[in-house]
Order: C-alpha cells, then sequence, then structure tokens
C-alpha cells in the first residue's frame, strides 16, 4: 500500500498529534480531542465503453500518467453516487453521454502518488454526445481491444482483462 506523509496536527482541534495503538494497528492519534485519526480511502470511477470492438480511451494531459492512456475516469465527490461520477467523468473528458450497463470490476489502487485507493469500473454504451477531449484528457479516441496505446494504469489493464473476461464467459 501507499506511503504517505505524515498527519502531525489534529484536523479538529489543531493539537500535536501522537502514535498510538488502536484497533489492531498504529495509528495517529490527538490527546486533546481523545481522537484516532482515521486515514480514509479516495475513491474513483470510471466508464469502459466498447463499441465495435473498439474501446473508449482518453490521453491523460496531466500526471499520474500524462501522456499515456486510460479509461474516462476521475474521482468521487463525498455527495456523489459512483455511477453518477463514472457519468460525469466520461462527459466531461470525451463529450459523450453514456448509460451504464453493469459493473465490470473493483480495482485497488497501486499507492502512487495522486491515484485512487480504488477504482469502481462500469461498463457503459454511447447514447449521445460528439467525441471531442476536454478537461483534464488531452485526447479521446477509440482504439481496438487488440491495439491498444500506451496504457498509464495497471487499473486500466486490469479493467480491460476483467472486461474481456466477462465477454467470453472466463475463457480468457
Amino acid at each position: 500500500m501507499a506511503e504517505y506523509p505524515d498527519l502531525n496536527y489534529c484536523p479538529q482541534c489543531g493539537a500535536p498529534l501522537e502514535d498510538r495503538q488502536a484497533y489492531g494497528r498504529l495509528r495517529r492519534y490527538c490527546p486533546a480531542c481523545e481522537r484516532v485519526i482515521f486515514r480514509d480511502p479516495k475513491a474513483a470511477a470510471g466508464v469502459l465503453v466498447v463499441q465495435d470492438g473498439r474501446v473508449l480511451l482518453v490521453r491523460r494531459g496531466m500526471g499520474p500518467g500524462q501522456g499515456r492512456w486510460s479509461i474516462p475516469a476521475g474521482f468521487i465527490e463525498y455527495d456523489e453516487d459512483p455511477a453518477v461520477t463514472a457519468c460525469r467523468e466520461c462527459l466531461e473528458e470525451t463529450g459523450l453521454e453514456v448509460t451504464l450497463t453493469g459493473l465490470v470490476d473493483v480495482i485497488p489502487g497501486e499507492g502512487l502518488p495522486g491515484e485512487a485507493s480504488f477504482l469502481i469500473v462500469y461498463q457503459g454504451r454511447v447514447t449521445g454526445g460528439q467525441l471531442c477531449a476536454a478537461d483534464d484528457a488531452a485526447q479521446a479516441a477509440f482504439f481496438p481491444l487488440n491495439d491498444l496505446p500506451p496504457l498509464a494504469f495497471a487499473a486500466t489493464r486490469r479493467a480491460l482483462a476483467a472486461y474481456r473476461d466477462q465477454a467470453t464467459g472466463g475463457s480468457g
């Protein structure tokens, strides 16, 4: 898992934090608030759109993975349904409206800086819009499943493998 910078001050009261055993592991603790500080995971959601044997990918315009390709995806807002996030990110990054048709996989992050703790990947189909890269995507395009550009994340490779496995009924 990821190495995170130390939390040194309580987010509630600002007092210096200490380390203390709590709930089976060493955690940051505020002696002033008597509060255990939990690090919450950051979740992302994305959509895998396959149309006529071609998959929709975006070329990342910024890090992590700048210049490489991934499925349209982004961080889930604290008050947002992950399915809404997947559709919103696809529209923002590609100009395409999608309807979700199923769940492909839930994939743990690799612990890289700026990466989500886990990615929820839905399958979807295009229902409207015009293909046009925007937001943090430098390009958006469909690629043959057997001829992909350099991919930015292991999560994208895992999502594509899970899709292929589902599409072939688990026969590879």
